[in-house]
C-alpha cells in the first residue's frame, strides 16, 4: 500500500473507533461530568501508549523538544473531549454524530489558513452534500426546524467541540517536528492529561467513584484505549500523509457506524427521512475518496 492508501486505512478504523464513544458516551454522559470522565481516560489512555512505547522502541532523545506544542494538541482534543460528553447528555448519539460530520468543512478552512492546503472543484462539492446531509440529520428531518434553525444545546455545545478538533489536525501537521504518530500521540496525551487534571480537579474529588454504574467504566476503559490510544495514533498517521479535509472526511462515516452501534444494542434505527441525510454523508465520503489528489 502507498502511504496515502495507507492514511486512507488509517481513516477507516478511525471512524469505526470513534463511533462506538457516541453510543457508549451518550449512556454515561449523565453520570459523570465530562472533565472527571476525561481525565481518567488520558491518563489511560496516555499510560497505554507509554507503556508500549517503553516495550518497542522507547522514547526518543527529541520527544520533549518543544514541549509546548505538546499543550497546544493536548488543550484542542481536552476542550473537544469534554464539550462532546457535555453535549452529550441531551444530544441523541446520531445527531451528535452527524455535527461530527461538519468538521471537514472547518478542517479544510484551518488546513488552508495554517498549510495553504487548497480544496478542489470535487471535494468543495463533497464538503457541500456531507454539509447538507449531516444538517438534515441534525435538524431530523425536519424542514420547520431547519428554516427556523432550531438547534438543540447539546448540538450546539458539541458543535464548539468540533471546531477545537477541526484545528487540532492541520496543528499535528504543522508542530511536527519530524516525530512518528505514536511518540506525537504520547505528548500529546500527557500533556492533555495534565491540563484535564488541574481543569477538573474539583469533579474528580466530588465523583463517588465507587457508585458509579458499570456503563461509565465501560465508556471509560473503550474510551481510553479505542477512542483515545488508538484514534490519536491513526490521526496522526493519517494528517501527516492526507490533506485535512480529507482527513476528516471521514468522519462521514461516523452516523452510519452510530447506527450500527445502536441497532446492534438493540434500539430502533433511525426514520427514512432521517437515514436519508446520513447517505449524504456517505455520498460525501466517496466523492472525496474518488478526487484526484488522493
Amino acid at each position: 500500500m502507498t502511504p496515502v492508501l495507507r492514511g486512507h486505512a488509517a481513516m477507516l478504523a478511525f471512524s469505526a473507533l470513534v463511533a462506538g464513544s457516541f453510543s457508549l458516551g451518550a449512556q454515561a454522559a449523565n453520570d459523570i461530568e465530562p472533565a472527571a470522565l476525561n481525565a481518567v481516560r488520558f491518563v489511560i489512555a496516555a499510560l497505554v501508549i507509554g507503556a508500549a512505547l517503553l516495550a518497542t522502541r522507547g522514547l526518543p532523545r527529541g520527544t520533549v523538544r518543544a514541549p509546548w506544542r505538546y499543550i497546544v494538541l493536548g488543550a484542542l482534543l481536552g476542550i473537544y473531549f469534554v464539550l462532546m460528553f457535555e453535549g452529550l447528555k441531551t444530544a441523541p448519539p446520531v445527531s451528535a454524530a452527524a455535527v461530527f460530520t461538519l468538521t471537514p468543512v472547518v478542517a479544510g478552512i484551518f488546513g488552508w489558513l495554517l498549510l495553504r492546503q487548497v480544496t478542489t472543484p470535487r471535494m468543495a462539492l463533497a464538503l457541500s452534500i456531507g454539509a447538507v446531509g449531516a444538517l438534515w440529520v441534525i435538524f431530523r428531518a425536519d424542514f420547520a426546524a431547519f428554516r427556523a434553525f432550531e438547534v438543540g444545546r447539546g448540538e450546539l455545545i458539541y458543535f464548539a467541540g468540533c471546531v477545537s478538533h477541526a484545528f487540532y489536525t492541520p496543528m499535528v501537521r504543522r508542530l511536527n517536528r519530524g516525530e512518528s504518530p505514536v511518540v506525537s500521540t504520547f505528548g500529546t496525551l500527557v500533556a492533555g492529561a495534565v491540563l484535564l487534571l488541574f481543569w477538573g480537579w474539583g469533579d474528580l474529588r466530588a465523583t463517588p467513584w465507587g457508585d458509579l454504574p458499570g456503563i461509565v467504566w465501560v465508556t471509560i476503559l473503550y474510551t481510553a484505549v479505542f477512542a483515545s490510544a488508538a484514534t490519536f495514533v491513526l490521526l496522526q498517521y493519517a494528517s501527516l500523509r492526507l490533506p485535512s479535509a480529507k482527513v476528516m472526511a471521514y468522519t462521514y462515516l461516523t452516523p452510519t457506524w452510530v447506527i450500527i452501534w445502536e441497532v446492534a444494542q438493540g434500539k430502533s434505527p433511525p426514520p427514512p427521512l432521517v437515514a436519508a441525510g446520513v447517505a449524504l454523508t456517505v455520498l460525501a465520503l466517496l466523492l472525496l475518496l474518488r478526487d484526484e489528489h488522493g
